[in-house]
């Protein structure tokens, strides 16, 4: 038809062309659709279900296939550009789409990656490890078959390449001889119609990333969305969103959720004094942020799986919080919220890694007469620990390169060999002490955990089924829950043999929770609205210090700092959003929660409430079964949380930015 219309051969090869992306676009999606429909929706979805996710993602593929084809057109306007004119351009035009094939099938990877990785898809958040390239490189070579993947890449943009080709001499053996005359008329069309596919729409605004959460439904979004546009549809959102006039608006409200005294001032600086309670023999304090300990995965959950038997001993030996969030998912998130006491609302770029944020006040500091001490296995420069940890006045980093004990993987030393070390150096200790220890075992690469000629650990063998069952995505992943476990016991046991030992408190808690199906443990708001990625243990403990209580209510990961120095016979300063959770006078429970979707939320002991910072897109679901309300009721408890969720977050983005070291 169209060689009938006497359309110009670049023309009709940009059409052929169109036809070949749009196919490869399309089974991309049909192979997402197949291999992740199970983790988002464990009793199945139908594909009748998702055409309107596959309708949208044309229109997102199109633009992007518009993207690569535009400047072909756009340079042909001059018949010497085109890539029928000689065989140079031939030539030059085929190895632009092979580059343009090579870097979408990069993105096709990438994305594929993260959504099995981290059941999100690929956005501007990736920013954070391609800063970080030879370390996320090295954990990507340790865990996966790289050479062979990479080569598969080259085959497949081979193999796409000569498609081009015969596509181009297809056109020619279909045009020569018909007396074709070049016309620009044709080339202009083309190119507003590529421009119509780019904007998106036929109308006002143009097609967005935010147009994919209508559905209501991240499967469904995620689907409809390509690698590229829910990248490059994010990029703009790693910039610092900080408004001073709404952080000052929301102040009185924030004050009375969280019972400050000065509700009008617009003062975070508290000078909080001891409190009945604590501890006047000056304990050593070992703080360790635990490397993806997932709630719903251990033992102290009730999974049947028994992951973690040894710290659910401890847990019943200490002051236990079974319902601790954190306010992100991702390890340098967890540090940044531990050590200042504010969510990392910055959605799509760590706050470690921002230099107008890294200065920061922190209540370690007001451990007075403590020797501050920080342990990771491997480099603190990943996502640059190493500049929020030097908020910490005096403290001294045993890290990479300062162990006695080799390097298993990319992250460094085994965690067993890692607090074996750490106990050593606290042996030696004159004075208390304040420990931060990072572990990093719980991760991939799972086969590369152990310290060679460590006996002690055992691996099991459970099928495939029941470990999706109960919320585990591979045999990997549960030994390595098990060998955390592992780690902790050879730990403890080893400290109680210290003289260091009877005057410490320990403070375990998660970095993150991971993503998967929780609902033979927890109720369906867990797996269907993400909880799993957020829910974490927290754990108190000191047999010889605190009596053992078990706590259900809602708590945040931003009040570990809090309640520690809340424990301390001394005064601190709280400059930030963190409590005591051991004071006895407070009140409202809740954690503030956001993720790499846009949404940001608060839960409560009966609801989890989110919201989109972008678009409205309200959602209410409750906590724990037997809630009866109204409709009426219902709407009056959405109204409220929307308030405080919505200023809880500006106050939390302009203490970013606001919460100066000293």
């Amino acid at each position: 038809m169209f060689v009938r219309l006497k359309i110009s051969k670049t023309i009709l090869w940009v059409i052929n062309l169109m036809l070949i992306f749009l196919l490869l676009f399309t089974i991309y999606r049909f192979v997402t659709f197949f291999a992740f429909r199970h983790k988002f929706y464990p009793n199945g979805i139908s594909f009748g279900e998702v055409i309107p996710s596959f309708l949208l993602g044309i229109r997102y593929d199109l633009r992007w296939i518009a993207i690569i084809l535009l400047p072909i057109v756009l340079l042909s306007m001059s018949p010497r550009l085109s890539p029928f004119y000689s065989s140079g351009n031939k030539k030059f035009w085929s190895l632009y789409l092979a580059v343009a094939t090579l870097l979408l099938f990069f993105f096709f990877a990438i994305g594929f990656g993260s959504l099995e990785y981290n059941q999100t898809p690929l956005d501007a958040g990736a920013m954070n490890f391609i800063e970080d390239f030879s370390i996320s490189f090295e954990m990507i070579k340790q865990t996966y078959p790289v050479f062979w993947m990479l080569l598969g890449l080259v085959a497949v943009v081979i193999f796409f390449r000569w498609m081009y080709h015969r596509s181009h001499w297809q056109v020619i053996n279909r045009t020569d001889g018909k007396g074709i005359p070049y016309r620009r008329k044709f080339f202009v069309i083309t190119a507003l119609v590529l421009g119509i596919f780019i904007w998106g729409n036929i109308w006002w605004p143009p097609l967005s990333r935010g147009d994919s959460f209508r559905f209501r439904s991240e499967f469904k979004s995620y689907l409809a969305l390509n690698p590229m546009q829910s990248f490059f549809g994010t990029i703009r959102l790693r910039k610092p969103d900080v408004n001073k006039g709404k952080a000052k608006e929301a102040f009185p409200l924030v004050a009375e959720w969280m019972d400050w005294q000065d509700k009008s001032s617009f003062n975070f600086r508290r000078v909080m004094g001891p409190r009945s309670g604590s501890i006047e023999s000056r304990p050593n304090i070992v703080l360790v942020q635990c490397e993806s300990f997932s709630m719903y995965k251990s033992s102290m959950s009730g999974n049947p799986l028994d992951a973690s038997p040894y710290f659910k001993s401890l847990c019943d030996s200490g002051i236990f919080f079974e319902r601790c969030f954190t306010p992100h998912y991702a390890t340098a998130r967890g540090l940044f919220a531990i050590v200042t006491g504010i969510p990392d609302a910055q959605q799509f770029k760590f706050s470690t890694r921002n230099p107008d944020a890294a200065k920061q006040h922190t209540i370690i500091n007001n451990f007075e007469d403590y020797d501050r001490h920080y342990f990771l296995g491997g480099s603190p420069e990943f996502n640059n620990f190493e500049g929020m940890l030097k908020n910490i006045k005096g403290l001294q980093m045993h890290v990479e390169g300062s162990f006695k004990s080799p390097k298993v993987n990319v992250w460094g030393i085994s965690d067993k060999d890692l607090f074996l070390e750490a106990n050593d150096l606290f042996k030696q200790a004159t004075r208390p002490f304040f420990a931060f220890i990072q572990t990093s075992g719980n991760h991939h690469p799972y086969d590369r955990l152990i310290s060679p000629g460590d006996t002690g650990f055992h691996k099991v063998t459970i099928d495939d089924d029941t470990l999706r069952k109960y919320g585990f995505e591979s045999l990997g992943q549960y030994n390595a829950f098990r060998y955390a476990d592992y780690c902790f016991q050879s730990f403890i046991e080893t400290a109680k043999k210290e003289a260091w030992y009877p005057n410490t408190i320990f403070v375990f808690v998660g970095d993150h929770g991971v993503a998967g199906n929780a609902d033979a443990i927890y109720p369906p708001v867990w797996t269907t609205q993400r909880l799993t990625d957020e829910h974490v243990p927290l754990l108190f403990y000191a047999p010889e210090l605190l009596q053992p209580s078990k706590h259900s209510e809602v708590v945040s990961q931003i009040d570990v700092l809090p309640t520690i120095a809340g424990l301390l016979h001394q005064s601190y300063v709280n400059t930030t959003l963190g409590r005591d959770l051991l004071d006895p006078n407070k009140k409202t429970n809740f954690a503030f929660i956001t993720n790499t979707t846009g949404g940001i939320g608060v839960v409560t002991d009966d609801f989890y409430f989110t919201n989109n910072s972008e678009f409205p897109n309200e959602q209410l679901s409750p906590m724990r079964e037997g809630i009866n309300m109204t409709e009426q009721q219902l709407d009056s408890v959405r109204r409220r949380l929307s308030t405080f969720t919505n200023a809880f977050f500006e106050t939390a983005k302009y203490l970013i930015m606001n919460n100066k070291k000293d």
